[in-house]
């Protein structure tokens, strides 16, 4: 292996601000079960409303899932859904790019506990059924095949049956988070950053402190988030020690705390303009019928997260910087996932997903096993 495809787990760790900033793309957990919380809290007038607003964000990734997903909810069972954010601004019915904020959520009415399992986006992969173009980041899954093509990817690489997704773009979050009025987070350390600048240059520069709520813009200190303070605090990565699975933890932060800010008053929520914006935000295949039976079956296990990510091992390669999630540490999440869904235990896919020779992997001087 020569220098340019060394492992470096400790300066991956490390990494400053060269890479081109991705805005984070993390929205769609609030969102999912803002709409969820809006269909649990209709009343009279506001149930077309509520129905539209879900309706105009359903989307069918038209593929045969792993499991009858429909007897599955109506059980009772539980599920579990993709949750994805893309990396461009609007979204539409047709659209293509790369999903930059990857999780596997999973919901337990029995347990009444609900488990993210966050995946690196930049994550080595055989993209299934194009296994040709290897090798990509798993974040490229969906501007090849869209939600089908990523559902299937990470079912394969993980073993773990997908029963929903939900995918949002970047202005979702800032709406939500102003709507509710905004959201207390404790940051876990101190840091500036400007969204302009990707670093903590300029005029529009978010400061915040470990073990505080309170952050200061501009020479104002304010002790609650609004949504551009919130996408501050979630998009800061090259100051990071622990770079993008530090991101990863704020990011979830901010949706715990959008979560408990719309479980206080979900009808403040029924808004036909904001639940239609927010949709325009939105793709899923989750009906409004599916959402009432999650909100009437599953509300309990949105008290009780569960947070974990997957993690991975830094390459450089000739085709850019990537991840490599070992069998053992994808075992590892696959063992999570499947206990959590009431699931058997079952080995992990394949290392990449799909299927990929042995002389592919020795000559980028990856890992084979």
């Amino acid at each position: 292996m020569d220098d340019e495809q060394k492992v470096s787990r400790s300066t991956r760790n490390n990494k400053k601000g060269k890479k081109k900033s991705h805005k984070v793309r993390n929205t769609i957990l609030s969102i999912l079960l803002l709409l969820i919380l809006a269909v649990a809290g209709l009343f009279g007038y506001a149930y077309m409303q509520t129905k539209g607003a879900v309706d105009k964000a359903y989307v069918a990734p038209n593929i045969k899932k792993a499991r009858d997903v429909s007897g599955v909810l109506k059980k009772g069972k539980p599920i579990s859904i993709l949750l994805l954010g893309t990396d461009t601004g609007e979204l539409n019915r047709n659209y293509k790019g790369r999903t930059d904020s990857m999780m596997v959520l999973t919901i337990n009415p029995k347990t009444n506990k609900t488990t993210i399992m966050s995946i690196p986006r930049d994550t080595l992969i055989a993209i299934d059924g194009y296994e040709n173009t290897f090798p990509q980041k798993i974040n490229s899954a969906y501007s090849y095949g869209s939600a089908a093509t990523t559902i299937k990817t990470v079912q394969k690489w993980l073993n773990v049956p997908i029963d929903y997704y939900a995918l949002v773009n970047m202005g979702g979050m800032e709406k939500v988070v102003n709507k509710i009025g905004g959201v207390k987070v404790n940051s876990p350390l101190t840091f500036d950053f400007n969204p302009d600048t990707a670093h903590a240059t300029g005029n529009n520069v978010y400061s915040f402190t470990e073990g505080s709520s309170t952050y200061s813009h501009n020479g104002q200190t304010y002790s609650k988030m609004n949504g551009k303070a919130a996408l501050a605090f979630s998009r800061m990565r090259y100051d990071d020690p622990k770079g993008d699975y530090g991101r990863q933890t704020r990011q979830r932060l901010v949706l715990q705390g959008i979560t408990e800010a719309a479980k206080d008053n979900p009808t403040k929520l029924l808004d036909s303009g904001f639940l239609n914006s927010v949709s325009s935000s939105t793709q899923t295949d989750l009906t409004y019928n599916d959402m009432i039976t999650i909100a009437r079956k599953y509300a309990k296990a949105a008290g009780n997260i569960s947070n974990d990510n997957i993690q991975g091992d830094s390459y450089s390669l000739s085709s850019g910087s990537t991840e490599v999630v070992s069998s053992d540490e994808k075992q590892r999440a696959t063992n999570v996932l499947r206990k959590s869904l009431d699931l058997k235990s079952a080995k992990t896919g394949p290392l990449y997903g799909g299927n990929v020779s042995v002389s592919e992997m020795n000559s980028l001087g990856v890992p084979t096993n």
